[in-house]
């Protein structure tokens, strides 16, 4: 294991959990819940080994041409048909009766950012690594197909999504919907790993899990001119700071506090010399919010709101409203399924977990279909609690047992 340590209090060792039938409230074959059991045992190894595979051999977003050999290599071997998207990236595979299946995600692409971990299965390509975990999501999703392809009964089919592109805006899960994805599907799910949840943990909850994230960049133009005259020509960092302190000001009073509506701007450039005032600037910032219908009102309102605060400034400029990817808002019954899988790890397996302001493309798929996410505990119990998109970040590998068994709980435990 990458990491290890104690379990939450109270809560079955993990591997133990793993293995264990579930206390869920759908029906199942005791067949099918043995088979699964029987897998995990046996190939708790085999489980790690993918992960620490992936690991060491990351791949950007568009780009997870090997990843994705290596997935279909694996499903063939199974015996199952997957299907690999025309651009080579990205599969879809079915499992067990036909429609409606139940829609199992996970994303597999990797981060511009060097990684730190010092692991013997450290990224092998420099500048990429695993930094948010998605490795483990696709060991876990590959872990759920084996094991459930060895069930010799479902009552429910699946499909599994390995989706490419989820670290760039608006993701890659529009192409996966666009090739056909959530055909048949009545509802979908995924896992996203939590290193502030204790490993044996997973942590859901009704209502938005994630927030919309959306892009503006602001860029300025003026004639210039002395900083000693600034009647004489259109002060164009005086406008910035305007538009700095005005914008995220506004849209604080227009919007309702409740929806978790924030404006943060990340650079700002103008100007090289103390006595000019210069002739171009750029802002470029984020918008997000945990609420869908407030989502679709951003652009429009702040629009609006620059132009307020520019015309009397007599700066020009261009306004680029990059809208990323809806809130992830979990559905009351897609919810309710993912606990009563959870429950099946143990009696204090259940988690409470609150809203993230980051944007997760998951969204897309509920876009279409009701369905939910549910963050899985990958910390140790001991140590920091490293964060994502962290050169350092790790996970405690007995986490990956235990996604496996929520995910097969999901759809052994589903009428």
């Amino acid at each position: 294991m990458s990491t290890s340590g104690g379990c939450a209090a109270g809560v079955a060792d993990p591997e133990e959990a793993a293995t264990s039938e579930g206390s869920g409230g759908y029906a199942s074959t005791d067949l099918a819940r043995q088979a699964v059991d029987a897998w995990l045992k046996e190939h708790a190894e085999d489980l790690i080994g993918w992960r620490r595979h992936i690991h060491a051999n990351p791949e950007l977003s568009r780009t997870e041409f090997a990843t994705t050999e290596f997935l279909e290599s694996w499903l063939v071997k199974a015996g199952l048909e997957p299907r690999k998207l025309p651009t080579g990236t990205g599969l879809i595979c079915d499992i067990g009766p036909g429609e409606p299946r139940i829609g199992l995600r996970a994303d597999m692409d990797a981060l511009p950012l060097q990684e730190y971990t010092g692991l013997p299965f450290a990224s092998t390509v420099p500048g990429v690594s695993h930094a948010c975990g998605h490795d483990a999501h696709t060991a876990v999703l590959l872990g759920t197909a084996m094991a459930l392809a060895e069930a010799p009964e479902l009552l429910v089919g699946v499909r599994l999504v390995f989706q490419h592109a989820e670290e760039v805006m608006p993701g890659g899960a529009i192409d996966m919907v666009a090739a056909g994805a959530m055909e048949g599907v009545s509802r979908m799910f995924a896992l996203h790993c939590d290193p502030r949840l204790e490993v044996g943990r997973v942590g859901v909850r009704v209502g938005a899990i994630t927030s919309a994230a959306d892009t503006v960049e602001l860029v300025l133009d003026s004639p210039g001119g002395h900083t000693s005259r600034p009647h004489l020509t259109s002060d164009l960092v005086y406008a910035i700071g305007t538009v700095i302190t005005g914008l995220p000001g506004m849209l604080s009073r227009r919007i309702d506090p409740r929806t978790s509506t924030v404006m943060v701007w990340g650079a700002v450039s103008a100007g090289k010399a103390p006595n000019a005032i210069p002739q171009t600037g750029m802002l470029t910032g984020t918008v997000r919010t945990g609420d869908h219908a407030t989502w679709s009102l951003l652009e429009p309102m702040v629009r609006e709101i620059v132009d307020g605060l520019l015309a009397p400034t007599g700066v020009r400029y261009q306004l680029n409203y990059k809208r990323g990817v809806p809130p992830v808002v979990n559905e009351e019954q897609a919810t309710r399924m993912f606990e009563d899988a959870i429950r099946g790890l143990g009696p204090d397996a259940l988690a409470d977990t609150p809203q993230s302001g980051g944007g997760e493309d998951f969204s897309w798929y509920l876009e279409e279909v009701p369905g939910a996410m549910a963050r899985l505990g990958v910390w140790s119990g001991t140590g920091p609690q490293l964060d994502l998109h962290q050169p350092t970040f790790d996970i405690d590998e007995r986490a990956l047992a235990v996604g496996v068994r929520v995910m097969t709980n999901l759809v052994l435990q589903a009428r």
